[in-house]
């Protein structure tokens, strides 16, 4: 009787799987040919960029989140600036409609939008903002708009900028896995995330530098749009003076306050229609698929280093150090390349990984130029790869610096042996053994780390001497793990050029003597939704395997994974932190 239920159990799941396989696929096969129609763009068009959903360096077309509910389709930065700017020449799009709540995006990258809009409107065309409420991030965007419109029982945020830094202190004493770190240099806070459980006054020093820096951009830009002294702002900001919709009307900061239906009524009154008229809206989703692709046969590559620096293949949200040496090579040797542009989005990782790609851009840049772009993070391991090339480009508000390294390597002996009931002896034949996560590490074994760590330090500031033009002492003063904005960064040297990823492709563009005969193709190529679909089922899979397996001590396993990517030597932003 057993064996039946099990059997009918066995027949029945594969019967459904079978039957969402072909439903997946149905949907896939729809998408795929709606995706191919030519999109139809109407006189009298508004543009509507709803950005509520999460923008990254470039998107992959997700069908599935379209379908399932919740399911939010990222939005590719370099995407959207490619479509502001057709639409800029697009005759038939008169204006654009931001819809704006909360942005799931750092501020770098929001500057970025705002230029691209800002440059929208310089064809004279409009852009209308509007929102239930607004967050400081959305406001900062919103503020280029034309007109600023929000809901009526809205609020408005203006209470200055704050970082939640995450340390992991607390996490490691329970798990009984006891961190050995080897640093270098005054601001070493790198390591602080695994010894403290607060911040270290040099460390508070260095962010409140920081954060103040980002937030002074933030209201010089602000000030600008909305003419708005920065004093004043700074001041309704420091008091939280602006605790209503009316009052955020009254001090200059929105236009109106409407409801949706007013909205509209607005956006016909621009486009000339009648108040029964329908807007002729076209979705950014739909719209970018209209973008005409360049025929020029210069080409620029554009190389996106997004996330954290790791050996091996390129993953999303991993700088795979293999893949993007390997995009190097190939543009070095391609003739139809003309220039190079690395796009750095990163807090660093590990150091080899960042060594062998500051290599192969060395390699690059005896061939053909290769500019740096920073967005909201290029820190210590992404500083690395940018300071190899022959000119930096950064926000004011980028997160960028932190030179140095720190080495760090778990000693798991009392979590193995308390958590988990598993013991070890090493046998080894001189005094330094196999340097292994089962024992501490020995008074000689230590030593060495540190003159390791220290070692590479001194490797690290002595390229970075040789990129930016400047002495090993001068580089010494602005190093020592310290993080800087990109415009502290413009002023100490770190930096050349302040402005955005269209200003670098320009830079390299006029580097390269091809003045507007050019194509932009990104690299590398992003999976396609089926391998994204497919990886995705192998992890869940192995995950699920792994919890079979491990029962109640998964939670650990898990915790475990995400703090070893920390252990040996690195050079990464310091910790995890959050600008809210």
């Amino acid at each position: 009787m057993g064996f039946l239920k099990s059997f009918f159990a066995s027949c029945l799941g594969s019967i459904v799987a079978l039957i969402l396989v072909i439903l997946l696929g149905g949907m896939i096969f729809s998408y795929v040919i709606s995706s191919e129609n030519a999109v139809s763009v109407n006189d009298n068009t508004v543009l509507y960029l709803d950005l509520q959903a999460p923008i990254v360096e470039q998107a992959v077309d997700d069908p599935l989140a379209q379908i399932i509910p919740g399911g939010q389709q990222p939005i590719g930065l370099l995407q959207l600036k490619e479509a502001i700017a057709f639409a800029k020449n697009d005759a038939k799009v008169k204006g654009i409609y931001l819809n704006l709540s909360f942005l799931s995006v750092g501020t770098a990258s929001i500057a970025e939008i705002r230029q691209s809009l800002i440059d929208f409107k310089g064809s004279g065309k409009w852009v209308i903002a509007n929102a239930p409420a607004y967050t400081e991030g959305s406001y900062y965007l919103a503020s280029v708009a034309d007109k600023v419109y929000m809901n009526p029982s809205g609020q408005l945020e203006l209470n200055g900028l704050a970082m939640d830094v995450m340390f992991y202190k607390g996490l490691l004493d329970r798990l009984e896995v006891k961190p050995q770190v080897f640093r270098v240099g005054d601001f070493k806070s790198a390591v602080e995330p695994f010894i403290r459980k607060d911040l270290s006054d040099e460390n508070r020093l260095q962010l409140n530098s920081l954060i103040n820096g980002i937030y002074d951009e933030m209201l010089q830009e602000i000030s600008l749009e909305r003419n708005i002294p920065k004093t004043k702002l700074k001041e309704l900001s420091d008091k939280m003076t602006i605790r209503s919709a009316e009052e955020a009307v009254t001090y200059g900061l929105v236009d109106s306050l409407f409801y949706d239906d007013q909205v509209r009524d607005a956006i016909r009154d621009r486009l000339s229609l009648g108040k029964d008229e329908d807007i002729e809206f076209i979705p950014y989703k739909s719209y970018r698929k209209s973008v005409a692709p360049s025929t020029a046969s210069n080409e620029i590559a554009v190389i996106i280093a997004d996330g954290e620096i790791m050996p091996g293949k390129a993953e999303s949200g991993v700088v795979g150090a293999a893949t993007i040496v390997k995009e190097l090579r190939r543009a070095r040797t391609n003739n139809k390349v003309k220039a190079i542009v690395l796009r750095v989005n990163s807090p660093g990782g590990v150091y080899q990984a960042g060594d062998d790609m500051w290599r192969e851009i060395v390699l690059t840049t005896k061939v053909k130029p290769v500019i740096a772009s920073m967005a909201d993070y290029a820190a210590s391991g992404g500083y690395y790869m940018a300071m190899a090339c022959d000119t930096i480009v950064a926000q004011p508000t980028t997160i960028t610096g932190s030179i140095g390294v720190f080495s760090v390597l778990f000693d798991l002996s009392s979590f193995l042996e308390n958590k988990l009931g598993v013991t070890t002896e090493e046998v080894k034949t001189g005094e330094v053994g196999g340097l292994t996560v089962t024992r501490p590490l020995t008074d000689l074994e230590k030593s060495i780390w540190q003159k390791q760590t220290d070692e590479i330090y001194e490797i690290f500031i002595h390229k970075a001497a040789e990129g930016r033009n400047m002495n090993e002492d001068e580089i010494k003063k602005i190093a020592s793990g310290r993080v800087w904005t990109g415009a502290q960064a413009k002023e100490n040297g770190l930096v050349d050029v302040l402005g955005t990823f269209n200003d670098a492709v320009a830079l390299a563009a006029t580097k390269a003597n091809v003045k507007d005969d050019y194509r932009i193709r990104y690299y590398p190529q992003p999976k396609s939704f089926l391998e994204q679909l497919t990886s995705d089922w192998e992890g869940e899979i192995k995950a699920h395997a792994l919890k079979a397996e491990m029962g109640e001590t998964y939670h650990f396993y898990q915790k475990w994974e995400k703090i070893k990517r920390y252990q040996g030597v690195q050079a990464r932003f310091p910790y995890e932190l959050e600008v809210r």
